[in-house]
C-alpha cells in the first residue's frame, strides 16, 4: 500500500510493548468470558435448543469483537487519521489487490491438503457409482442437497462465517496492529499473537473432553489450532489484508484436519500430503511477498505503515 503524504523517518513506536501485550490479554480473556455471560451475568435460562445456544453466542461475539476494534481504534488513535481508507487498513480491511489477498492464499493454503484431497476423490469414486438406495441422484445432485441443508445448519455458519470472521478481527486486525506498533518485531509477533489464539481456545478443548472426546485428540487439535495461528498471523503480516487469513482460516475449516494417510489409498494418500506439504514450503515466502498485495512498500516497522501517519 502507497505510504500516505508527509511521511517522516523512522517513528518510536506508538504505544508501550507492555499496554500492547496487557491490551491483547484483555481481548483474549474477554472473547471467552463474554461468551458465557447471557448465564452467568444476566441469569437468563438457559437455551431450550441448538440453534437458540448459538445465537447467543453469535450475539456475544458481536459485542466482544466491536469492543476489542474500538479499544484497539482508541490506542491507536485511529480517529486521527485523515480519511477511513486509512483508518480501515489499520485492520487490514482494504479493497485495493483484493483478488490477489484471496486467490494466492487460498491456492497455498489447499498444498497442505493435496492428501485430504486425493483421500476423498478416492472415496467419491467408489462411492457415486453404486446403488446406495438412492437411485437416479448423482454426485452433483447430493452436493446440491448437502448445500441447502448446510444453510439451514447452525453449526455450518458457526464453523465457516462467525468464528472465522470474528477470530481473524479480534486476533488478527486488532491484535497485531497493538504488537507491531508496540515494538515487536514480526517473526515474535507471529509465534507470539497465537498463544492468545489458543489461550482463547482453552474452553473448547474443556467442551471436547465434556463431550467423551480422547485427550490426546483434543490437544492434538489444540496443537493444530496453534500451528494455524502461526500461519494466520504469517498471512497477515506479509499481506496486510484481512481478507487473506479470513479465507485460509474458512478453507481449514471445511478440511479438517490434513490427511496424512488412509488405508484405503494404499499409500497414495501419504504420498500427496508429503509432495504437497514441500511445495507449500517451498512457496511459502514467495507466495506472501508484500510485493503481490501492496502498491508500494516503505521501511516502517508496520507493514501498513501506520507507525509514519501521525
Amino acid at each position: 500500500m502507497a505510504t500516505p503524504s508527509g511521511s517522516h523517518s523512522e517513528s518510536p513506536p506508538v504505544i508501550p510493548g507492555t499496554a500492547a501485550v496487557a491490551a491483547c490479554a484483555a481481548m483474549a480473556v474477554s472473547y471467552v468470558a463474554v461468551l458465557y455471560a447471557p448465564t452467568l451475568l444476566l441469569r437468563l435460562p438457559p437455551a431450550t435448543s441448538l440453534r437458540a445456544f448459538f445465537h447467543r453466542r453469535f450475539v456475544c461475539a458481536a459485542f466482544s469483537s466491536a469492543a476489542s476494534v474500538l479499544a484497539t481504534a482508541a490506542l491507536l488513535r485511529v480517529s486521527s487519521l485523515s480519511d477511513s481508507s486509512k483508518a480501515l487498513a489499520v485492520f487490514g480491511i482494504r479493497s485495493d489487490h483484493l483478488l490477489e489477498a484471496v486467490v494466492i492464499p487460498l491456492v497455498l493454503t489447499s498444498l497442505v491438503y493435496v492428501g485430504s484431497f486425493v483421500s476423498r476423490l478416492w472415496v467419491m469414486s467408489s462411492s457415486c457409482g453404486r446403488d446406495d438406495g438412492e437411485v437416479g441422484i448423482g454426485c452433483t445432485k447430493k452436493l446440491a442437497r448437502w448445500m441447502q441443508t448446510s444453510l439451514q445448519d447452525v453449526m455450518v455458519w458457526r464453523n465457516y462465517v462467525v468464528a472465522p470472521f470474528k477470530e481473524e478481527l479480534v486476533f488478527r486486525a486488532c491484535m497485531i496492529p497493538l504488537l507491531l506498533c508496540g515494538g515487536f518485531k514480526m517473526h515474535n509477533i507471529i509465534f507470539l499473537s497465537p498463544i492468545f489464539f489458543s489461550l482463547a481456545h482453552l474452553n473448547h478443548l474443556f467442551e471436547l473432553h465434556q463431550q467423551g472426546c480422547n485427550f490426546m485428540r483434543s490437544l492434538l487439535i489444540l496443537g493444530y489450532t496453534v500451528i494455524f495461528g502461526w500461519y494466520a498471523a504469517f498471512l497477515f503480516i506479509r499481506t496486510g489484508n484481512l481478507v487473506s487469513p479470513i479465507v485460509a482460516h474458512i478453507f481449514c475449516n471445511m478440511m479438517g484436519l490434513p490427511a496424512f494417510s488412509s488405508p484405503r489409498t494404499r499409500g497414495v494418500t501419504s504420498v500427496a500430503f508429503m509432495a504437497g506439504s514441500v511445495f507449500f514450503f517451498y512457496f511459502l515466502f514467495p507466495a506472501t511477498s508484500p510485493k503481490l498485495y501492496n502498491a508500494r512498500l516503505d521501511g516502517c516497522s508496520c507493514w501498513h505503515g501506520y507507525c509514519r501517519w501521525s
